[in-house]
């Protein structure tokens, strides 16, 4: 497995590939359709992130130390959103997560790209993925 640094270099290398914004929506819902099928019985209340527009579940689970998510949404934007941050923080410690700054969301131009309310989701999915670190710390 790549360290943290790594996997955020490659989505920022893998972004710098295209030009226009529309490309990189593109992207996106390209890693939308990548996300594993999420079960239907997690779709509960308890999973769904609150800020979002569109639904969006996050289900996690901590295994050897590490944290593991899987995700849905019911838009295809937001759920390659997600996809993005899985990408990056699947697999990786509670610490790791807890001490990164996100900051490759910045570097790749995303919160600014995004409708106010799109932008706003994109914050609860990093806040909920930061709390979900807090409490497996």
């Amino acid at each position: 497995m790549n360290t943290l640094e790594e996997a955020k270099s490659a989505v920022v290398e893998e972004f710098s590939m295209f030009d226009e914004w529309l490309d990189k929506y593109e992207y996106l819902i390209e890693l939308g359709k990548n996300l594993e099928v999420f079960p239907v019985e997690l779709k509960t209340d308890s999973r769904l992130i609150k800020g979002c527009q569109s639904r969006v579940w996050l289900d996690v689970r901590e295994e050897g130390g590490r944290l593991y998510f899987r995700a849905d949404s019911d838009a295809i934007i937001t759920k390659g959103i997600i996809s993005l941050l899985i990408q990056v923080y699947n697999g990786r410690t509670a610490e790791e997560i807890r001490q990164d700054d996100f900051s490759f969301v910045e570097s790749i131009g995303l919160r600014e790209n995004l409708s106010p309310t799109r932008a706003n989701g994109l914050n609860s999915m990093i806040e909920t993925i930061r709390r979900e670190a807090e409490k497996n710390a």
